[in-house]
């Protein structure tokens, strides 16, 4: 027998398990676990470092606890893979959060149950300001950074499995986008005229672009004589700072065609651009960001979130955020029978699959249309044939 169990107090076990002999003394070797419960619970876990030492994946124990591991695969992990905005909000999580409620337990011992403990309790009460809870998106988020971190720990061999994949997070309500209608379109555009935000908001509705692809947009990624741009960055701030980088994703570096509409505003913008940069004797060039401010420097996105809710609450539509313009544009090509190929690529979604499970709502008035337009196509062909039902 390779492993034997043996009771140290009251509901304490020790299970010793066989590891073979030492090469070097040709001693054998044993690994001693003590785990708390029952012994049916003890028996349990024997079974599973057998299975673990059988099958070459048995993992040592050592004193490494998750706050510890967390803080290794920020740095040696998530950091040169992310961006540095989503590695900062992944820190603030692990530090703020997880670390503080089961960053001192030992890495080995980290069981199912303490996750969904600690995940009950931050629905109750994990706003660090004391004022109730989370809510289940947060939790969620929280989850998918301890998997990540135990998953990356399975590859590197220090745990054996994965204990966050025994464990189901909050559930999240689908959230309800908000699509703007032609009336209140209109409504939009007439109120942003009174505004120097126009011109990026009359270019968020006709392509769909993310606000930070829109403020990285330079006049070179504008080809206004083909009528076409393309998106080759994006921007944002981070610790005060502006960063320009590469969109997300390689899906986000994308071609997006102009309808003519848009092609006429950017064309004159720029007219009234480059005449304002005459007078100020700093004539604009190709590497001018679009949608900047009077000392050329691009805008900052909060600025143009906070402007956008000015805009959207003086015509009632308090409730609009700046990106449901982003889903208004998908919306209505969509609607308009564009291909949902077509839309999935101006969006700059990896797949069509993910265009269309975020549109899901419009499917179902899309297939009722098609099976109408099948109808009317073939109607005049086979009007003439018999029913083969009905009785001769």
């Amino acid at each position: 027998m390779r492993g034997h169990i043996k009771q140290r107090t009251k509901g304490a076990w020790s299970i010793v398990i066989d590891t073979g002999k030492d090469p070097a003394t040709g001693k054998r070797r044993q690994q001693w676990y003590t785990v708390k419960g029952t012994k049916k619970e003890a028996q349990s876990k024997m079974r599973e470092l057998l299975d673990a030492l059988e099958k070459g994946v048995f993992v040592k124990p050592n004193k490494r606890t998750l706050g510890a591991w967390l803080e290794e695969w920020l740095e040696n992990y998530a950091k040169i893979r992310v961006s540095p905005k989503t590695w900062d909000g992944y820190r603030h999580i692990v530090r703020r959060h997880i670390s503080p409620a089961l960053g001192a337990l030992e890495l080995i011992k980290l069981e199912p149950r303490h996750l969904q403990n600690h995940y009950a309790k931050e629905l109750v009460s994990g706003r660090l300001n004391g004022k109730g809870g989370l809510g289940n998106r947060a939790v969620q988020y929280e989850h998918r950074i301890i998997s990540n971190a135990l998953t990356y720990a399975l590859k590197m061999g220090v745990v054996s499995r994965n204990v966050a994949q025994a464990v189901d997070p909050p559930r999240v309500a689908h959230k309800t986008m908000m699509v703007l209608a032609p009336d209140d379109i209109e409504k939009v555009l007439n109120e942003a005229r009174l505004t120097s935000y126009y011109p990026i908001i009359f270019t968020a509705l006709y392509t769909g672009m993310r606000r930070g692809e829109l403020l990285a947009l330079r006049w070179k990624d504008l080809d206004l004589t083909l009528a076409r741009l393309s998106v080759v960055n994006s921007l944002y701030r981070l610790n005060g700072k502006t960063i320009i980088k590469e969109p997300k994703s390689p899906h986000s570096r994308r071609m997006i065609a102009l309808p003519p509409t848009l092609s006429l505003m950017l064309r004159d913008y720029k007219g009234e651009r480059q005449a304002r940069m005459i007078l100020t004797g700093d004539p604009l060039t190709e590497e001018d960001f679009v949608f900047a401010r009077n000392n050329g420097k691009p805008h900052d996105p909060d600025t143009v979130t906070g402007a956008w809710a000015k805009i959207a609450k003086n015509v009632g539509l308090a409730n609009v955020r700046f990106h449901d313009l982003r889903h208004t544009h998908a919306t209505l090509m969509l609607m308009a029978g564009i291909h949902p190929k077509i839309v999935s690529e101006r969006l700059g979604h990896s797949k069509v699959a993910i265009t269309l499970d975020i549109y899901s709502h419009i499917v179902p008035g899309l297939q009722e249309a098609a099976a109408e337009s099948f109808d009317k196509m073939l109607k005049p062909k086979i009007g003439n044939i018999k029913n083969p039902l009905a009785k001769c």
